[in-house]
């Protein structure tokens, strides 16, 4: 008798518990939002460069929610300040993925910051969404390349200015991985063309004192400088320059991801006009895809607002991974990447893929002249996209890895050197 009962009660318990099983596993993988990471400098020398890229990321986020989200899950935004400092990126990376439990992390703009991240994602296998330019010479399968790599960028920058401003060139840059390495694609690319390089001047990282710099400049006579100084050390060296009479019909500037609409808004356009930047992204293309890109921006962070490279990469970057996730049916790292190889995008700036054998994106490449509205008038495409190569073909693989090696140990296993 007391049998019976036990089993009858038994199974009225069973059949109670399959609907809260089925509740709470419904709410912790439907309705739990699915938290995205994004790591970016909101305070020093690179929030300037920096801060609109948490704006595209936002406003990809919210055009993925409206749309339903990632399998019926919402996204969730973590902000976190990398402060413009590589080694306390690597620490909020670590806090982002350990303590808040993010899915993927959208962040960092320095190589130096990227690097410091890298080892982060690797650690733990998590995903990194990159979204500015780079020197290459890297290929993580944790990262997400979403901004041009260098054959995308430096090498078309180096040959338009070559035939188009003169082959008298001098480099100028932050005294960090990206710059270093990309000086050394620019001086093999100057070689293969007969190229004359007359000279070759770093600043740290957020200094200001661009003087002597500046005085080389003027000594050399170059027909063309190529800068990739980075952050708001820009607005001194621009300002420096003028100063000294330098404009652009005398010895025009070619920056290479470290200035944009976003830094030439903040240096003042109108005295700016003149110079040239190369770039995937201009705000002033003319796409369908680009007009409703701005409009969507401006309607959600202010009319007054321009865009630029890094801004599309991070808002394109952030789409490509929730298509990806969906497809997956998974957030889950691991099963992200295996959808990410192919995948295609309308972005702004033309039709994106994601290369076959590494998480670089085939991608146009322009050079704008800068007008004194502060937008570019495209004055050359590359026609078509261009396939991501992560070693420039100057060199084999070892020695392109021996020479980041070697920085990175000249400067004390940093990836920029410090002063002192």
């Amino acid at each position: 008798m007391y049998d019976v009962i036990s089993k009858k009660y038994f199974i009225l318990l069973l059949c109670a518990s399959i609907p809260i099983f089925f509740a709470a596993y419904f709410l912790t993988n439907i309705r739990t939002p699915i938290k995205v990471g994004i790591l970016h400098s909101l305070t020093g020398n690179l929030a300037l460069s920096e801060k609109p890229i948490v704006d595209a990321v936002l406003l990809a986020i919210d055009e993925v929610n409206a749309a339903g989200g990632l399998n019926k899950r919402k996204i969730m935004p973590i902000i976190a300040d990398g402060k413009s400092d590589e080694n306390i990126f690597a620490l909020e990376a670590e806090r982002l993925i350990k303590e808040e439990k993010v899915s993927v992390i959208v962040g960092c703009w320095t190589s130096a910051s990227r690097k410091a991240v890298k080892e982060v994602v690797e650690k733990y296998d998590n995903l990194l969404i990159y979204p500015v330019s780079y020197e290459g010479i890297e290929d993580s399968k944790n990262i997400f390349y979403v901004g041009a790599n260098q054959n995308q960028q430096v090498i078309p920058s180096v040959l338009w200015s070559y035939y188009n401003l003169g082959k008298k060139f001098f480099l100028v840059g932050s005294d960090y991985i990206y710059s270093r390495v990309t000086n050394e694609i620019i001086k093999a690319t100057l070689q293969s063309v007969d190229g004359q390089l007359l000279g070759e001047e770093y600043i740290l990282l957020g200094n200001t004192d661009v003087a002597l710099m500046i005085d080389k400049i003027i000594a050399a006579k170059p027909n063309v400088i190529i800068n990739t100084i980075q952050g708001d050390s820009n607005l001194a060296f621009f300002r420096g320059l003028r100063q000294k009479g330098i404009t652009p019909e005398q010895i025009p500037v070619m920056s290479i991801s470290s200035v944009s609409e976003n830094e030439f808004a903040q240096i003042g356009a109108d005295a700016m006009a003149g110079d040239y930047i190369t770039a995937s992204y201009f705000q002033s293309i003319d796409r369908e895809n680009n007009f409703q890109f701005i409009a969507n921006f401006r309607n959600k962070f202010g009319s007054d607002r321009v865009l630029s490279e890094p801004v599309e990469a991070g808002y394109v970057g952030m789409h490509i991974w929730a298509q990806a996730a969906k497809i997956a049916q998974s957030v889950e790292a691991n099963k992200v990447k295996e959808h990410l190889y192919n995948r295609v995008f309308n972005a702004p700036s033309g039709i994106v893929y994601v290369d076959n054998a590494s998480f670089d994106l085939w991608k146009m490449v322009f050079v704008g002249k800068l007008r004194s509205d502060g937008q570019f008038t495209i004055v050359w495409d590359s026609k078509k996209q261009i396939q991501p190569l992560n070693y420039p073909i100057f060199k084999n693989k070892s020695a392109w890895d021996a020479l980041v090696i070697s920085l990175y140990e000249q400067w004390g296993k940093k990836w920029s050197r410090i002063a002192g």
